[in-house]
């Protein structure tokens, strides 16, 4: 008779970083940036155009999934200030009239929300004064950021997109909020899914935020939310990662770091120059990954064109 198989032990909490540990943490990966003329573009330096003709031979069988949510327009726990999306014409009863009617309508957002899908720009977070790089944070006024900003990536991102599952890893639906997600995760859940993180990549990191608030309705995330741990981004810097996404923000709530409420934000975007996509939607692409057993594919990301500005509402596609 079979035995009924093993439930998986929760994973240690990682341990707090004390803010000293947590500096000593951000210059250890600030060195790792690059520097020169290189600098200003960040991780993007490592996505080649070699990388990028190599991601595009990653398609198999032509199937476009997109990773982001569907735009909330009402308000929530976790939306308290949604987009609006209003008509603009036509005007009530003009449809019935004869000849040409256009159908109009006006769209606004909080970009850097904490349900909608979007993509931070490396000016976005401003730590100890400075940008990435050493760039002061004065370039940042009330008329627009004038350097490090969404027109560095105007010609949009593509390259290898990598998925890594860590529901799927501890064998749960989704983490609970406050979990945390390590390096060793990481490391695991490679060898799990039989995939690797290389240079250049576009690390997509699941906590399975948007199950769960299918399942059992928004929340407060920013008292509460899974995300990874500080720690977890030494991962990232040794494979060379270009982009990092997660169906999250990527940083856990409570903060692993005491007076530092997004350490994540500010050892990947202001230390490691990554640009980051946050409160993506992975629940459409992980089925079509579990069939053909591949957690790698092309994605091609297109920001708006907004020189000045800090990010950006997104729609990245997987290709399959």
């Amino acid at each position: 008779m079979a035995s009924d198989p093993p439930v998986p032990s929760r994973p240690t909490t990682p341990r707090p970083l004390t803010e000293a540990a947590f500096r000593d943490l951000y210059r250890r990966l600030r060195g790792r940036a690059p520097e020169g003329g290189e600098n200003r573009r960040g991780a993007l330096h490592r996505l080649t155009p070699e990388r990028v003709v190599a991601a595009a031979a990653e398609v198999r069988c032509g199937r476009t999934v997109s990773l982001a949510a569907t735009v909330e327009t009402r308000s929530a726990p976790d939306s308290p200030e949604p987009a609006s999306h209003r008509m603009t014409a036509p005007a009530h009863g003009e449809t019935g009239a004869p000849g040409l009617v256009f159908a109009r309508d006006r769209f606004a957002m909080n970009v850097h929300g904490d349900v909608d899908s979007h993509l931070d720009a490396l000016c976005h977070v401003i730590f100890d004064g400075e940008l990435y790089g050493g760039v002061p944070a004065s370039t940042v006024t009330p008329a627009g950021a004038g350097a490090l900003t969404l027109d560095l990536v105007r010609d949009g991102i593509a390259g290898r997109g990598v998925l890594l599952d860590i529901p799927r890893l501890r064998e749960v639906p989704w983490l609970d909020p406050g979990d945390q997600v390590t390096a060793e995760d990481l490391v695991a859940a490679e060898a799990a899914q039989r995939t690797a993180v290389g240079p250049g990549d576009l690390l997509f990191v699941r906590v399975g935020h948007r199950l769960r608030r299918r399942t059992l309705g928004p929340w407060d995330v920013t008292r509460a939310r899974a995300g990874l741990h500080p720690t977890a981004m030494e991962f990232l810097a040794e494979r060379g990662v270009s982009v990092l996404g997660s169906d999250g923000n990527s940083d856990a709530a409570p903060s692993a770091v005491a007076g530092v409420g997004f350490p994540v934000h500010v050892l990947a975007v202001n230390a490691l120059g990554l640009h980051l996509l946050d409160w993506l939607d992975f629940e459409e692409l992980v089925p079509h990954c579990e069939r053909q057993e591949r957690w790698h594919f092309l994605c091609v990301i297109a920001p708006l064109r907004l020189p000045a500005a800090t990010g950006s509402p997104v729609n990245p596609i997987a290709l399959l």
